[in-house]
């Protein structure tokens, strides 16, 4: 009981990350480490929370696209992993399903439980009462997103990994398998309605620069962001002067 509840803890600490900026302490690397410190094997939670982070390393919300709910399933597949006496095969057999499950949890109570913070909030702002939208934000936010995930973690793991297992067997076969491709095209669509958003005539030669540079030359990302940032601070600088240019010409119509 007292691992369940410490393990919830964790699990809405993770969660409230933006409360301290982004701080990235929901990564599975972080979490799994955590993890490992409650169970009392600090090796294996680093070992494992590194492995998770692999296969979670496309989980950002990137445009519209939210992620899998990777606190909860890092957290638990990292338990069930170090409690069973097994290895990352385990975690991530348990950590990759659960994490989808979870967000449809997750997805299902931003819809029905957040909106009630949020009218309340709109309600305050009419009467120019800061104070009681910032409560709103904070009280929205705990039991709209952040208790449901502590919660989720503690009563799967008080529940074990065989009943877990059990929940996920009943799910069709199809159904996880259009899952785990959805998670794999998730990063992908996230980047298409960035890039959608973005995207305008005068950019777009730059994003089939560093395509041709990577199909082509095979430049790695890190090579090409770095060309980006280059051409990025050139360009500034060559347009600078004419900013300066056009910004003292006005000065000087207005003097005039």
């Amino acid at each position: 009981m007292v691992t369940a509840i410490l393990l919830g803890l964790v699990a809405m600490l993770a969660n409230a990350e933006y409360l301290f900026g982004t701080s990235l302490l929901s990564r599975p690397i972080v979490t799994g480490v955590l993890t490992g410190l409650v169970l009392g094997d600090l090796q294996a939670g680093i070992v494992l929370g590194a492995t998770m982070e692999l296969a979670f390393i496309g989980a950002f919300s990137v445009g519209a696209v939210i992620p899998p709910e990777i606190i909860s399933g890092a957290i638990l597949g990292t338990a069930f992993a170090i409690t069973t006496g097994q290895g990352a095969e385990v975690a991530l057999a348990l950590g990759v399903p659960i994490a989808a499950l979870a967000l449809v949890i997750k997805n299902t109570c931003m819809i029905f439980i957040l909106p009630m913070f949020v009218h309340k909030a709109d309600k305050y702002a009419e009467k120019g009462d800061c104070s009681g939208v910032e409560r709103m934000h904070l009280l929205g936010g705990f039991f709209g997103v952040n208790l449901p995930i502590g919660l989720i973690v503690f009563f799967s793991y008080l529940l074990g990994s065989s009943a877990i297992e059990s929940i996920l067997n009943v799910i069709p076969k199809f159904i996880q398998n259009g899952l785990a491709i959805a998670t794999g095209l998730l990063p992908a669509l996230g980047f298409a309605l960035l890039a959608k958003m973005i995207i305008n005539k005068k950019v777009v030669v730059f994003y089939f620069l560093g395509f041709a540079l990577s199909v082509y030359l095979n430049i790695p990302i890190t090579g090409i962001a770095i060309f980006g940032t280059i051409i990025a601070v050139i360009l500034v600088g060559l347009n600078r002067p004419n900013q300066v240019a056009i910004a003292g010409g006005n000065d000087d119509d207005d003097d005039f």
